[in-house]
């Protein structure tokens, strides 16, 4: 028998198949086929920091009565039609994932600044979250905002939250930092548990005939996940954490090379939104993660766990500039494809 059990985040996993936070987490049913085929665990739907905020400025309104800020301040965040649930009912539907399924439930905050929010990760441990994934989405616009600036600002908060609770605690990271192994380390030392690579931020779209501004979301392919590949076969063995790959997993092969990079699971979101089947969907990727790894005599997923990644390498630094040399010149150098020309009475003519 082949053996797909991983640990993440101190959990004991049956297989390294993860739902990522999608829409499916807001249905109980699907959750529960999704265990039956074979996922892990499911990462909830963010609940973010501007849903909570509007909620207590509501409360707030509801309370004072003559707050004239109360108006203006709702300006400044999305349509509360337009977002999903409110703080309330993302712990309701906690409760409701832990009565149908068996399998760990990871609640996920979205958020980018210290305030009294934060104080929502307690209760999402207190709602019976088996762990909780912070997901930090926050695109600098100030230029008078350093690098530096907002690293210490992701760090500062993972301390906060890590204060807070008591289950394990994982930060979902954007590839977009100057050094993401220093970040990753001091991230580690403010009491994340684990990195989750990477977070994909969505850029909008111009509508010509509006002339708005449109949200576009494109789903993912098994080609975005050669950049997560990459970090989490750079950072495993150099930092103490386990390591989380969420972009562009779609077959078993994407799956096997996520393990054999350092990963501890994969997580799901696209390729199962992209079936009307998702359960289906896993049980044939399990079936031909256990024929691969049949035919090459594996018994197990941790016999593979980070096999590929770079920690043997002596000089990581040159290893990485002289793969960047062989993939360069791994290109077929089959010359010109223009024809030869000449010029003749200030007309081309091809040279045969």
């Amino acid at each position: 028998m082949i053996d797909l059990s991983t640990s993440y985040l101190g959990l004991s996993l049956k297989t390294p198949i993860v739902a990522a936070a999608s829409p499916l987490s807001h249905h109980p049913d699907v959750v529960q086929r999704l265990e039956e085929a074979g996922v892990s665990a499911v990462v909830m739907y963010s609940l973010f920091e501007e849903q909570i905020i509007r909620t207590s400025l509501e409360l707030d309104y509801l309370l004072t009565h003559g707050s004239e800020s109360f108006a203006e301040a709702l300006n400044y965040l999305p349509d509360h039609g337009k977002y999903s649930v409110g703080p309330e009912r993302y712990i309701e539907q906690i409760h409701e994932l832990k009565r149908k399924a068996t399998i760990p439930v990871i609640g996920s905050l979205n958020g980018i600044s210290p305030g009294g929010w934060i104080h929502y990760a307690r209760l999402i441990e207190e709602a019976g979250a088996d762990a909780l994934e912070l997901n930090i989405y926050n695109i600098p616009t100030d230029p008078k905002i350093s690098g530096a600036d907002l690293e210490q600002s992701y760090v500062d908060l993972v301390r906060n939250i890590r204060a807070e609770i008591q289950i394990p605690l994982a930060v979902k990271l954007s590839p977009y930092f100057s050094s993401l192994p220093n970040l990753a380390w001091r991230l580690m030392e403010a009491g994340a548990q684990s990195l989750v690579l990477f977070n994909r931020f969505y850029q909008p779209d111009f509508d010509l005939e509006k002339l708005e501004v449109v949200p576009n979301l494109q789903l993912s392919s098994s080609s975005e996940l050669r950049v997560p590949l990459r970090w989490v076969a750079l950072l495993y063995g150099r930092v103490p954490v386990d390591l989380a790959i969420t972009s562009g997993v779609h077959t078993a092969e994407d799956v096997l090379k996520a393990m054999m990079a350092g990963a501890k699971v994969t997580m799901l979101a696209s390729a199962l939104l992209k079936t009307n089947t998702p359960d289906a969907y896993v049980r044939q990727l399990i079936t031909d993660l256990q024929a691969w790894m049949t035919e090459r005599e594996y018994e197990s997923i941790t016999q593979m766990q980070g096999s590929m990644a770079q920690r043997a390498v002596a000089q990581p630094g040159a290893y990485e500039r002289a793969n960047y040399m062989k993939v360069l010149n791994s290109y077929p150098d089959t010359g010109p494809v223009i024809p030869d020309i000449t010029l003749q009475a200030g007309m081309l003519y091809p040279v045969d």
